[in-house]
């Protein structure tokens, strides 16, 4: 899906820049069904609505340009439990030039459906993307280079044990293959992750601050590899990458083990509360991860417009039909859509 952003130029003309649609666009939902911005509740993402309650930021954060070993580095080192990481401005920034550290026409699987923009880079730098489902992958991994996982599936809610990725990832390493894993939805769940004290040769791993800290703003993630993936990456990094006031956030946010302790138990009770208020309205089998449901339905594109002319906004999904929800973050938002859902469904 796409979205277009239209620049009004002095003499009146205009540039029009077309995007792939992601979650979150409240002021072209605003423009399309005629609600106010503030009028909305926005279900469309997979970002927690509880957020880490940050204190201000330090005037020097705004005043001077970030440097490494701040404290960054050390706080993800805990949290993750290695040292082999690369801070970049959101994996989105991983992402997108991942694909430039292999010559062109590499073979690269990936699931479908899957996060949008893994597919987009991958083309874009010259290589052959092929889509499968998760019960194809063995018997597509003799013909692939790349393995590219989103774990939990984004938006399809599938996770995969680390028992399973490895042994993925040991059979593409025989060959000279490489498993990219992006774990931007892992956090609720990190027990599953595959990220160790030392890399692993042929696998690569993305993680995301922004869904589970409910803090996509900040812009930050981070990279785990191999020291000559990590140097390869960081030499095509613009300079200052990641902002000074996200290091701060992030440094801060990683080392509050007991709010990480809540925020898991909290999402977990929402993530089955929303997944049981879904189930009494729409006749379909809907799965979960700890931040977002997710049906495939026929009339997916119908309950997308309907819940928008409620104010309520969904990601939708044309190929399957389906629809995501994101939770909402009090009772208020909770007693709405379940009032949605009864007036429509």
């Amino acid at each position: 899906m796409f979205y277009c952003v239209f620049l009004l130029l002095d003499n009146g003309l205009t540039l029009q820049f077309t995007r792939h649609k992601h979650g979150g666009q409240l002021q072209l939902a605003s423009q399309q069904y005629g609600i106010p911005v503030s009028d909305w509740l926005d279900l469309s993402t997979g970002i927690s609505p509880f957020i880490y309650p940050l204190s201000a930021v330090p005037s020097e954060c705004w005043q001077r340009l970030p440097e490494p070993h701040d404290g960054l580095e050390a706080a993800a080192e805990g949290y993750y439990g290695s040292a082999f990481l690369l801070p970049v401005s959101g994996s989105q920034e991983a992402i997108q030039r991942l694909p430039y550290l292999w010559s062109k026409g590499r073979r690269v699987g990936m699931m479908h459906p899957a996060y949008h923009s893994h597919q987009q880079a991958w083309e874009g730098a010259g290589h052959r993307v092929v889509h499968f489902e998760s019960s194809e992958i063995d018997r597509q991994l003799p013909d692939l280079d790349v393995l590219v996982l989103v774990n939990p599936t984004n938006p399809s809610t599938e996770l995969f044990t680390a028992r399973r990725v490895m042994a993925w990832q040991q059979k593409l390493a025989v060959r000279g293959g490489t498993l990219i894993i992006d774990e931007a939805f892992m956090d609720a769940t990190p027990e599953q992750s595959v990220i160790r004290n030392m890399p692993i040769p042929g696998l690569i791993v993305l993680r995301s601050i922004g869904k589970f800290f409910g803090m996509a703003g900040v812009r930050l993630g981070f990279v785990w590899a191999e020291v000559n993936i990590l140097e390869q990456l960081a030499s095509r990094q613009d300079d200052w990458s990641v902002s000074h006031p996200s290091r701060w956030a992030g440094t801060t946010v990683l080392r509050n083990r007991p709010w990480q302790k809540r925020q898991r138990i909290r999402l977990s009770q929402a993530s089955e509360r929303l997944c049981g208020l879904l189930s009494q309205y729409v006749h379909s089998h809907i799965s979960r991860t700890a931040l977002f449901a997710y049906f495939q339905h026929e009339k997916a594109k119908d309950y997308h417009q309907l819940l928008a002319q409620h104010g309520i906004l969904t990601r939708l999904f044309e190929t399957p039909l389906a629809l995501r929800f994101g939770l909402p973050a009090s009772e208020a938002q909770w007693l709405r859509l379940e009032e949605s859902l009864k007036a429509i469904l």
